[in-house]
């Protein structure tokens, strides 16, 4: 009932924005370049064709960078707050996400990134 897919709410709700502008997206967002010129969509294979190796290079690339937005987006989404229809005051939705992305950021800033080890060493008894 209330589940509809990301990009139809984007083009339901875009309005535009700066050219300079990138948008990384995944697959689901095939046809973005209608909406806005400066972004990259993972390339598709077709039914009967496979990708190429530089096809493939270039998707992995684009995943590298979208997997930091990805992350993101998963952290703030365990607040329910864009998973489910906002029911309270329209106008404090923004801040409250605004909050929310206050949050993670401090808590990034706060937190330091442990390096996990690489020494070898034996595991086990002997």
């Amino acid at each position: 009932m209330w589940e509809k897919h990301d990009f139809e709410l984007f083009k339901e709700n875009f309005t535009g924005c700066l050219k300079g502008i990138l948008f990384l997206a995944d697959k689901g967002y095939q046809g973005i370049l209608e909406l806005h010129l400066n972004s990259k969509t993972p390339i598709k294979r077709s039914k009967n064709q496979k990708l190429s190796k530089e096809e493939k290079s270039c998707n992995r690339d684009l995943s590298k960078q979208r997997i930091f937005i990805e992350h993101i987006a998963a952290w703030i989404k365990r607040f329910k707050i864009l998973k489910y229809p906002y029911r309270n005051k329209r106008k404090r939705h923004g801040l409250r996400v605004s909050l929310i992305c206050g949050i993670y950021n401090y808590e990034k800033s706060t937190t330091k990134t442990i390096q996990p080890n690489t020494s070898t060493h034996k595991q086990g008894g002997n």
